[in-house]
Order: structure tokens, then sequence, then C-alpha cells
């Protein structure tokens, strides 16, 4: 017997992911068979999966939660920001092409059929499986040929739970205000709330909850305080970049790249974490720091308009200065492109048909290709000779006589190149960071001791903290019984 159940919220960043990550594994605990699913996501932070496709880095958590092996029919749509008003379409794993934003929302009917396929697949064989929502119901003027909330929800006929932030204010009005404006049908679908990112005493509270229970006929199934571990797991939203703040206040500085379209920055997780290392994002109007020993440039989903970008901020000039000064430079996925002679684009797969030049510290050059690159992979870093695992998501071959000095062997092939001088380093290999002996030698490198910390195991330990959380807040006993059974 499957049943089913969705979580939707009052606006983007309420905790919805973190919110299902933490059920998934409290269900799990109880030897339920759980899986995830969102049935459309919009994210650059993405996670090639065990069946040869891509997911929202979100879904992937998930899964892991839930102890199951992430799958492309666990977010059958996911959208991947190009520019401002476009994105990759990725439909069960694979690239169908780019759209602008008026053409996807004109078309995007034609992928329910695919969502409801992959709804089927997922569900089949689980005890309970836990949808999140995108964005918010209250959209109404999406509603119309809507997959991420109500449209899915009434095509799956689903109950739902609806999650309010209170830490960011208004929580009473954007809770009563969502049942409000929907419309009748819409609104039945709505079976509870729950209140996420408390600070302070819940007691203080218990008029607004009784206000709402009243207001919207609907329990409140837990409020929800804030989990301050959660920084410890991967972010999937970039806006959890917009604090500049360094992750320690003192050790070596490492300095990361804010591109307008960063892609899976989780790379620089493990970094984070490490105690020797102040992990330091440059954003927009900001110079890299002179004090760096390393300097990374992430992956991007546009590589062409991200290297345009930062050259328009200056920082390629604090690049090469900070080559001459014996800096290291790190480029990963993107950023490896970037740092060729040459990034060219025949097809016009990320605009205009052409290319452009790199930044000339790597003497390679690369074509962007329409055949995408999507792997889980691991072998030997080759300056160390340690092991390291990750995965490849890209566009692209890189190729030129630096490639003669790999990064690594991954299965019987190079993968990466490093300059003459061994200050710049290039490779496609995501993840790379979270093998922790590779990570320490690495560091070792930069005149930085690691840490002792497991990141593999820094994460489970962390989901498991969330799931109790999520025990002690909310009645997940009655979140079961609101699920229907498929």
């Amino acid at each position: 017997m499957t049943r089913a159940i969705m979580f939707m919220g009052t606006g983007s960043d309420v905790g919805k992911s973190l919110i299902v990550a933490g059920i998934a594994r409290a269900f799990a605990n109880r030897g339920l068979v759980v899986r995830p699913f969102k049935p459309q996501n919009m994210s650059n932070n993405a996670a090639v999966t065990a069946d040869g496709g891509e997911i929202g880095r979100a879904q992937a958590l998930q899964a892991r939660a839930a102890r199951v092996d992430p799958s492309v029919h666990m977010n059958p749509v996911l959208l991947k920001p190009e520019t401002t008003t476009g994105a990759q379409v990725i439909v069960q794993g694979r690239r169908q092409g780019s759209m602008t934003a008026r053409d996807y929302f004109r078309n995007r009917q034609q992928w329910m059929s695919s969502i409801i396929d992959s709804f089927g697949k997922v569900s089949h064989g689980s005890d309970v499986v836990l949808v999140e929502g995108a964005g918010s119901p209250g959209e109404i003027n999406l509603r119309d040929g809507d997959l991420a909330n109500m449209g899915f929800a009434a095509a799956a006929d689903l109950p739902a739970v609806l999650i309010g932030d209170i830490h960011r204010g208004g929580v009473i009005a954007s809770i009563a205000g969502t049942f409000a404006i929907l419309p009748p049908d819409d609104r039945s679908r709505l079976k509870a709330f729950l209140i996420n990112k408390f600070h302070g005493d819940p007691e203080l509270f218990s008029e607004g909850r009784s206000f709402l229970e009243r207001e919207t006929a609907t329990p409140c199934v837990g409020i929800v305080p804030h989990f301050e571990a959660a920084r410890l797991l991967p972010a999937e939203d970039a806006v959890a970049l917009e604090d500049s703040t360094p992750s320690n206040s003192s050790g070596t500085v490492i300095s990361v790249l804010r591109l307008p379209r960063i892609a899976n920055f989780d790379d620089l997780d493990p970094l984070r974490l490490e105690p020797g290392v102040r992990l330091v994002f440059v954003h927009p109007g900001e110079p890299i720091p002179a004090d760096s020993r390393l300097v990374i440039l992430p992956g991007s989903k546009s590589t062409i308009a991200d290297l345009a970008a930062l050259r328009a901020e200056g920082w390629d000039i604090d690049l090469m200065a900070h080559v001459r000064r014996g800096g290291l430079v790190l480029g990963l996925c993107g950023g490896y492109q970037m740092l060729g002679q040459k990034i060219h684009d025949p097809q016009g797969l990320e605009g205009p048909a052409g290319g452009a030049p790199g930044l000339g510290l790597l003497a390679v050059e690369t074509s962007l290709l329409p055949d995408k690159t999507l792997t889980r992979t691991s072998g030997q870093h080759v300056p160390t000779g340690t092991p390291l695992s990750g995965y490849e998501i890209h566009l692209g071959r890189t190729d030129g006589p630096d490639c003669a000095r790999p990064f690594a062997m991954l299965d019987g092939r190079t993968d990466g190149a490093i300059s003459a001088t061994g200050q710049v380093m290039g490779s496609y290999l995501h993840g790379c960071f979270g093998s922790d002996e590779f990570r320490a030698e690495f560091l070792k490198q930069l005149n930085i001791v690691a840490g002792s910390q497991r990141y593999d195991h820094t994460i489970d330990t962390t989901l498991d903290q969330l799931a109790r959380h999520m025990e002690t807040h909310l009645d997940l006993d009655r979140i079961l019984s609101l699920a229907r059974t498929l």
C-alpha cells in the first residue's frame, strides 16, 4: 500500500526541502520505504543519478535521507536558468533544449504526462511518497497549466500540508492569505499547516496558532524551531550564497568567484567546513582578496556569459595579479573551461554561434557540444595519488597541451589539466572535495592541515539529527494519516 502527501509553501525558501528531507529520514528510521518527488524544480545545483540523468540537488539529498538511490523520476522536470528570461529544460533526466520563460509557460502542459509517468514509477514499491511543491500555490497567476503545485496535486489527487516561515515575518497573513485566495477545489487539498524556523518560546505563538486553525479550519501539525545544523547540509538555492560572511574568522583564505549563473556550488561545502579554511565568496563589486592562497572558479550554467561577467568585474585582472604573486587557481567544470585559451560554441548552444577568448591561464581549448556528459565516477588525483570520486555534468570537450598533465585519472581516462608551473588547475569533476583523503592531501599543498571531519558521515549524522528534530516538533503520525492511499 503506497501513500502520498504533498508539501507546499507560502513562498520560496520557507524550508520545504529541509522539512521533506527530515520527514523522509524519520519515516525511513521507522522502517518505511520512502521516496521523495518534486514534479518541477528550478535550480542550477544538480546531481547525477544512478540511472544516468540529472535531478535537483535537493531531491538527491532527500533520497539520501530516505536511504534510497536517487532517480531521474524523483524530479522529472528540472529547469536550469541560463539567462534572466530563459532556462535549459531537463525532462526525466535528459536535456530537451533551452526555452524562454514565456515559451516554457505557454507549452509546459506537454510535460505533465512525463511527470505523471515518473510519479507512478516513484510510487511503485514505496510505502510513502513525499512530494515537494515549488514556490507557492498562492501564485494564482501561474495556476493555469501549473505543474509544480496545485496543478500536479489535482492531477494526482493529492492532499497537501502548507508550510509557513515565521522567521521572515508575516506568517499569519501568509498562511491565512494563501487559504483565502485559492479557489475552493485547491483550498480543499490543504489538510494542515505547519510553522517553520521558529525562534524562542512556541507558547508565545499559541494565540496565532489558534487563530490560524479557526481561520483555515485545518489543524497545525507542528511548530518547528530553526534547525541550526542545516548549514552543514548542501544548499540548493543560490540565495544561500548571498551572505558574504566567510566560513571562519581565521584560516588560510580560499576565494570563490560568485558568478551570476553559478552551478553546483555545493562542491565547496567540504572546504567550508574545514577549520583551517577561511572560505570567502567574492561578490560582484568586490575585488579578489589579495591574501587568497587559492582562487576557485566554480561551475557555471552559462560559461561564456559568466566569463563576460567575470571580465566586467575586473576579476580577470585580479586573477593575473594573483598568479604573478604565486597564488593558485582551480577551475571546476565551467570554471575550468574559462581558464583555457578559447571557448568555441559552433552550434550556438549558449547564444549566437561563435565563441569567446578564455583567460589564457591553461593551454587548452573547449568546444561546446550538444551531447551532455552525465556520469558518476571515481579515480585518483594525479599529483597526490589519492583516491577521489564525484560526478560529471557538462556540455563540451576540452583538449590541449596542458591536458598532458591531468588533474585526475577517472575510470582509466584522464580528466582536467595542470599548467606547467603547477599553479593553475582545472577539472570537470564535481564533488571531489567530499573525498576525505583527497581533500586532506590537496589542502596540505596549500599548507593547510585538514580537520578530522568525515564529510559523508557529517551529512548522515546531520540528517539523523534533522529526523529527531522532526519527530520532536511535528505530529508525524497525523501527517502520515493525512496521506492519500494511491
